[in-house]
């Protein structure tokens, strides 16, 4: 079994909720997640910062740090990935990490990394300085169309649930 097929089968176990034989898939896999994270393949790479998130590995959030800071937009992507699905439940993963959020939904030169960052910045808490750079994003009429509608979608979202808040 490879890494990418244990880590679809360890999403499976999470969405069906059997917590016991994922930790049991986690703990026999969390090697070989360290090992392709390190890789000198970008391919590798990939497939563990995307790992991450499918085996529901909460105590890897450095590592997927280090993959929103990798070279390779494809690592990037994945990382960000990850870092969506497991923040859906726990928003301080994307406020622990919003700056770099800020920079890749901005300035990164890849319109897939740009899109994604700005998808988990949806997960975070609805601050102000986040709301304003979607805000300037989604009216800047340079920037890709589908990059605009993103943020200007997940602007409006942030801006809901700030308001509720108060």
């Amino acid at each position: 079994m490879t890494l990418a097929e244990a880590a679809a089968e360890a999403a499976s176990l999470a969405e069906r909720g059997e917590e016991r034989e994922l930790a049991e898939l986690r703990t026999r896999w969390q090697d070989e997640v360290e090992g392709a994270a390190r890789s000198a393949d970008y391919r590798e790479r990939a497939v563990a910062y995307r790992a991450i998130g499918q085996f529901r590995y909460r105590q890897k959030i450095e590592l997927l740090g280090r993959g929103l800071q990798d070279e390779s937009p494809a690592c990037r992507g994945s990382a960000l990935i990850s870092l969506e699905l497991l923040s859906r439940e726990h928003p301080g993963l994307v406020n622990a990490v919003r700056p770099l959020l800020h920079e890749l939904s901005s300035h990164d030169d890849n319109q897939a990394v740009r899109r994604l960052a700005i998808f988990c910045l949806r997960n975070g808490s609805p601050q102000r300085e986040t709301i304003l750079l979607l805000s300037s994003i989604a009216d800047d009429d340079e920037q890709d169309r589908e990059l605009r509608a993103a943020a200007g979608k997940i602007g409006e979202e942030l801006r809901k649930k700030g308001a509720v808040r108060r």
